[in-house]
């Protein structure tokens, strides 16, 4: 319960169903993406018509930024006002005024842009596959959960257990296809 009072979105009294369906929704979007990046600058289907340039990661980036943006303004703004798992309605005013811990929200989105346009750049060299394992989101995410900020504390030896063969079956299937896309052909 003290974890409760301290979060800006309270989780007692929220559907599970509703956020089980919001996150099923965000892990389709999210595992759509890197083959969209893939298809948008190699083209393997051949959807272009003859003498049509494939993208380059470059172009494909600015793009991605272009909507990301939209997208996250966007939803920003409809979220203020029609908010969602119990949080109180806000206003766009209301949020310029406020810059409270602003600047982490702030230094996360450079840190994410700046990861994403070297993924990007990786995965032009590498493969989009391996670019994708090298970030290993899952693995690095928990990592900075348990150490940073303590998530799993006073945990059972269960969940540890559990928790611990997650992340080696992570990193064997990290392995598995880095070790996969040194064998690729480059024709």
């Amino acid at each position: 319960m003290e974890v409760e009072e301290r979060r800006s979105i309270k989780v007692y009294g929220s559907s599970t169903l509703m956020g089980l369906g919001i996150v099923f929704f965000a892990g389709v979007c999210l595992s759509l993406f890197s083959p969209a990046l893939n298809l948008a600058t190699n083209d393997q289907w051949h959807t272009l018509k003859d003498g049509v340039p494939h993208l380059v990661v470059y172009t494909a980036f600015f793009y991605f930024s272009i909507s990301s943006s939209v997208i996250g303004i966007g939803l920003n703004i409809l979220f203020l006002y029609h908010p969602m798992a119990g949080v109180k309605k806000s206003s766009f005013k209301a949020y310029l005024n406020d810059w409270e811990g602003r600047q982490w929200a702030l230094l996360a989105g450079l840190l994410c842009g700046f990861g994403n346009g070297f993924q990007f750049m990786g995965g032009q060299a590498a493969g989009f596959a391996a670019a994708d394992a090298v970030e290993a989101l899952p693995l690095v995410s928990t990592f900075w959960g348990v150490v940073l900020f303590g998530e799993y504390r006073k945990s059972s030896k269960k969940t540890y257990t559990l928790l611990t063969f997650m992340l080696l079956m992570f990193i064997a299937a990290v392995a598995t296809l880095m070790a996969s896309s040194g064998h690729r052909s480059t024709k």
